[in-house]
């Protein structure tokens, strides 16, 4: 386990490990109903493609988050023909025994998520808690889609330990909608009242600062993660880097809300603010984006991976259960080596491994010594 300070939290090497001991799922996407009792430590989940293994990790991610790792709506994760879903999972303190049940419930537009039975008044009071890391295929998407992605994946980040952060960012994106439908207005009404907007502004501006320091602060902690953890994946080969791209880094929030006024009124949007800002990956002084090669993509975005769980545990000593989703077909062996030798020597907590053929997740596990636990996963 690295050993760094985060945001004025010096990492120990105990910690508490929380582990999904089971979990009921009723009308979630492809399941009716199933329950599971898992593994302190590896859970195999093989099966056909779309049997339903994905849909299981993203039942595990619901209880930690309060939502899905891959939809924004949570309707999307309704099994078709039904009005609502279920989830129930106990998580339990290894070293106490002590055991919390959380459960996830939708249904006609409303979600609940409870902990022992007991609602949360704001689901953000319960992320953070039973922190879990999700490396997907999806990942490529870090590096190659636009700027929106790899806000929103720093943002979770940070929101898991820092709730004046996420409170701050829950109310900037208020006041940006805010902002945005008086500008929409002003365009239709083809007049511009620069007046309205300053009040908007004021707000926005306090909010705005308090994410581009948090931001900025954040990279800074994470950076030397991420560089440890890319150098462990590829022997040191090439040179990358992570840097935070923010217009506030050389404007004044004041003066640069100021300047965009007119494109503002003209396109009918707020051109200006950190819901601006992006993410620089290189490689060698490159975008990785333009001139890095599909391995070098999937070191780069799994040391992204990795950093995030590290930083998880260096902030609060614990552990995140980890889920690999289909990484046997994602990743080359020397990467699956890196891991599972990680896995191996215990820098994880719980695991959670998915892929299409069950002979291939024992005999790799096996081959590194990993006790572990298989679940076949059959559709209907």
């Amino acid at each position: 386990m690295l050993t760094v300070e985060t945001h004025g939290r010096a990492s120990l090497q105990r910690f508490v490990k929380m582990y999904l001991k089971d979990i009921h799922l009723t009308n979630f996407k492809s399941y009716t109903d199933a329950s599971f009792a898992f593994n302190s430590n590896v859970n195999g989940i093989v099966g056909a493609n779309g049997s339903g293994k994905t849909n299981l990790l993203d039942a595990i991610h619901y209880l930690s988050f309060g939502k899905s790792c891959f939809s924004a709506k949570d309707v999307s994760s309704v099994r078709l023909g039904t009005d609502f879903f279920a989830l129930h999972g106990d998580f339990s303190d290894e070293e106490s025994g002590n055991t919390t049940q959380v459960s996830c419930v939708y249904k006609n537009g409303v979600k609940s998520l409870r902990a022992n039975k007991k609602e949360y008044s704001r689901i953000s009071d319960h992320v953070g808690l039973f922190p879990v890391v999700m490396v997907s295929p999806y990942d490529s998407d870090i590096i190659n889609d636009g700027s929106e992605v790899r806000r929103k994946f720093f943002d979770k980040i940070i929101s898991q330990f820092d709730k004046v952060y996420l409170q701050h960012l829950i109310h900037y994106r208020k006041l940006l909608q805010q902002r945005n439908a008086v500008l929409r207005q002003q365009m239709e009404d083809r007049r511009a009242d620069f007046a309205i907007l300053q009040v908007i502004d004021y707000q926005m501006m306090d909010d705005g600062m308090r994410l581009f320091e948090r931001r900025r602060q954040f990279i800074e902690e994470i950076r030397p993660i991420f560089l440890e953890h890319y150098r462990q994946l590829t022997k040191g080969v090439e040179e990358v880097e992570i840097r935070y791209d923010s217009a506030l880094l050389e404007t004044r929030y004041d003066d640069g809300l100021a300047k965009s006024y007119p494109a503002d009124a003209k396109c009918g949007f707020t051109t200006f603010g950190v819901h601006k800002d992006d993410y620089d990956f290189t490689i060698d002084g490159q975008p990785v984006k333009h001139f890095g090669s599909q391995g070098q993509q999937k070191s780069f975005s799994l040391a992204l991976r990795l950093s995030q769980f590290d930083y998880a545990y260096n902030f609060n000593h614990r552990k995140p259960i980890l889920l690999l989703d289909d990484i046997f077909d994602k990743l080359d062996r020397s990467r699956i080596a890196e891991l599972l030798g990680m896995v191996g020597r215990e820098h994880f907590g719980q695991v959670f491994i998915s892929d299409t053929d069950e002979s291939r997740v024992r005999a790799i596990l096996s081959e590194y010594g990993i006790a572990h636990e298989i679940f076949e996963i059959r559709r209907g």
